[in-house]
């Protein structure tokens, strides 16, 4: 045989055994994990109210750590729209907007019902930005987005859509639902795994029985049951899905599903939420992507009710635990599988006074000094965290009891007065385990994090 003959033949051969398109990363599964506004401050509140100081949340035990600056395209502070959308997608995005480049906000216009529906972001007004869901599904791997939101929130749509502002949850509801108007073809045959609240997106209007629904007249819901999904719409409708089927579950008739510290029994827990969807997802050989939310941090936050934003973040620290137990069992060592738990911004909490060390970390302030409660320049009692601002303001302040303090109802008091208490501008933190963890570290872009989980992939 002649040489060149030789030559040719073991380039051939050497062709079709090469690697696929993409170099294989470290990670088959990734599970990416999003306290919303679970900023530092808040991290710590809970693992002292949960752990006491000495403690740890199950996820601060994890190897590596970042801290990660939070700013969007357009502002110092963001808001969750696009710092969610800088994860999912490695580009700065405007505040409001949904996983789009260079788009500006648009809001959207009512409809006939009085409800905001109507896109009008107009042509030109960006385009869209891959995210890692996205890639994910194309590269032939089941993808899932769960929340304690509304599935159609800022932060689980930064997953799946793409639109220039987060109001507009009628559209981006009808780019998760394969086949049907407006469906967003990157997510191929679809998502596989979906869970939240705010089933009224999905819905058709209904002036007496669902007075936020769709003005359009879809059932999506119907129209997910046509294309081979699981429906649920309680916790027992979920435990009962077959692992066989893609599946969606809703489990709130018109808003977000509950804080955990008033969870009704027929909404499932974050924790069973995230077991249920990794039984969902493993069974796919390519491996799967998925996003858990705790999204009700950031609410209690907002209402400047540090107690629900406590509890929310425990619950979904044991999320975490969960899925660290279940992707274990599957993938002891976690040597195929990158876990990831961070945050979207930050918020205005904060550490108030020198309590002694064992002070319940939402009561009042007791010195360390003789154990006595501390007092303020004019000789009133104040509490631990207290809010740069928001809604509880006093014209003069007050006593404040361990009672009052203790209550679940009570809300912390503010520095600025506003109507609700806003976001902050600082770092938060970044934490990771498992296969290709070892690239997390220092103070990174949040749009970096894109590109590591990207890498992991090996995309």
């Amino acid at each position: 045989m002649k040489p060149n003959r030789i030559l040719a033949l073991l380039l051939a051969a050497s062709i079709a055994g090469a690697a696929p398109a993409f170099a294989a990363g470290p990670a088959k599964n990734i599970i990416f994990f999003l306290g919303d506004g679970m900023g530092p401050t808040t991290i710590t509140a809970a693992r002292i109210f949960k752990y006491k100081e000495e403690g740890l949340l199950n996820f601060e035990k994890f190897e590596r750590t970042a801290r990660i600056k939070t700013y969007s395209n357009d502002a110092q502070t963001t808001d969750s729209a696009p710092s969610m959308g800088a994860y999912m997608t490695g580009i700065k995005i405007n505040n409001d907007v949904i996983s789009m480049a260079d788009a500006k906000p648009v809001s959207p216009a009512k409809d006939a019902n009085g409800n905001a529906t109507i896109d009008r972001c107009g042509e030109g007004n960006g385009r869209a930005a891959p995210t890692i869901l996205e890639l994910a599904k194309a590269n032939g791997k089941a993808v899932g987005s769960i929340t304690t939101t509304e599935l159609t929130h800022a932060t689980p749509a930064s997953t799946f859509s793409h639109v220039c502002d987060r109001d507009a949850v009628y559209s981006i509801a009808a780019q998760v639902v394969p086949g049907g108007a407006g469906y967003n073809t990157a997510l191929k045959d679809g998502v596989d795994v979906l869970m939240g609240g705010g089933r009224n997106h999905f819905t058709p209007y209904d002036k007496e029985r669902n007075p936020k629904g769709r003005a359009d007249g879809r059932d999506m819901m119907a129209e997910f049951a046509a294309r081979g999904y699981t429906v649920a719409l309680d916790r027992n409708g979920m435990q009962a899905a077959p692992l066989a089927r893609k599946f969606v579950g809703i489990y709130s008739a018109d808003t977000h599903l509950d804080f955990e510290s008033a969870r009704r029994p027929e909404q499932p827990s974050l924790s069973e939420m995230t077991r249920k969807a990794i039984d969902l997802l493993a069974h796919d050989p390519d491996g799967f992507f998925l996003m858990v939310e705790g999204g009700k941090i950031d609410h209690a936050l907002h209402g400047s009710n540090a107690k629900n934003a406590l509890v929310d973040a425990v619950a979904m620290d044991d999320a975490v635990q969960a899925a660290v137990d279940k992707m274990r069992a599957i993938d002891p060592g976690l040597k195929n599988t990158l876990i990831v738990v961070t945050a979207d911004h930050d918020h205005t909490l904060t550490f108030n006074g020198y309590a002694k060390r064992g002070n319940p970390i939402l009561d009042i302030v007791r010195s360390y000094h003789d154990g006595q409660p501390a007092r303020d320049a004019d000789g009133k009692t104040y509490t631990t965290l207290v809010f740069g601002n928001g809604p509880n303001r006093k014209g003069e302040r007050v006593d404040v009891t361990s009672e009052q303090a203790l209550a679940d109802d009570y809300h912390q008091e503010t520095g600025v007065r506003l109507s609700t208490e806003t976001h902050g501008g600082g770092d938060v933190k970044l934490f990771a385990t498992g296969a290709g963890s070892q690239v997390f570290k220092g103070t990174m872009e949040n749009t970096k994090v894109f590109h590591l989980m990207k890498a992991a992939f090996g995309f």
